[in-house]
């Protein structure tokens, strides 16, 4: 697979001229155990020298993931309950998408089960399923426990609540509504290179770090070639690695 990265490499070249700073972060969700897919995962991580934060579904976590979870390579977040779908009929899915019974006590017990599990490695962060959530369980968040929100999309503010910091992802490789494999890699790079505009020129926060978003368990080879070639030409350009669990209590 050929792919001309030359926009972005160029829009980077701007970055480095202007003496601009961009932080960039991994997240992968739906990790439930320790797998080879997993194991590539994290293996690309240290050979990128970038962290990977994997979004863990507590209901289903498995001891396995203490193990992977233990060095440097991979930081441990909340991942909704169940990643149950309770949206309504003809509504898009989503776990915590609308107020429901027993709701907010499964964020709690998520994020119990996880400390657990994971104790000081966690980073108490949460990531719903379909990165869709009441307005009104972010606003319960910080109550809870957690510190940080994630989800997709350029974020609007630095705190979406009262002491929740948010911090989204901007890319994701895989086409869902394309019935999986890999986004045309123009189309993705093109989003990209618009994101970084969108910060120089003051109309996103470019103090975000920019979230690239995965999913171990469905990559084909494309997806996997893209994950490494995307982070790695951002990376030689000049952006910097962040470990979001480095960042707690000061996250950006």
């Amino acid at each position: 697979m050929s792919i001309d990265w030359s926009p972005l490499t160029a829009e980077m070249a701007i970055w480095q001229r202007e003496a601009r700073v961009l932080p960039i972060w991994w997240r992968d969700d739906d990790a439930i155990k320790d797998s080879p897919a997993l194991a590539k995962l994290t293996g690309l991580a240290e050979t990128l020298g970038l962290p990977v934060h994997l979004a863990v579904i507590p209901k289903f976590a498995h001891p396995s993931l203490i193990g992977v979870c233990n060095g440097p390579w991979a930081v441990p977040m909340v991942h909704g309950w169940a990643h149950d779908n309770h949206a309504a009929r003809g509504q898009k899915k989503a776990e915590f998408g609308r107020p429901r019974a027993g709701a907010s006590d499964e964020m709690a017990q998520g994020l119990g089960t996880l400390k657990q599990m994971f104790a000081a490695d966690l980073l108490p962060l949460f990531v719903p399923p379909w990165n869709r959530i009441d307005a009104g369980y972010i606003a319960a968040l910080p109550d809870l426990g957690f510190a940080g929100l994630s989800t997709f999309t350029p974020r609007a503010a630095r705190l979406a609540a009262p002491g929740l910091v948010q911090i989204n992802t901007h890319i994701d490789p895989i086409f869902w509504k394309g019935g999986g494999g890999l986004v045309p890699p123009e189309a993705q790079i093109a989003a990209l290179v618009q994101n970084l505009q969108d910060r120089r020129f003051g109309r996103a926060d470019a103090t975000e770090p920019l979230g690239l978003l995965t999913h171990h368990l469905v990559h084909d080879q494309e997806i996997w070639a893209f994950t490494e070639a995307c982070l790695g030409t951002l990376l030689e350009a000049g952006a910097k690695p962040c470990n979001l669990h480095d960042l707690k209590g000061n996250l950006p």
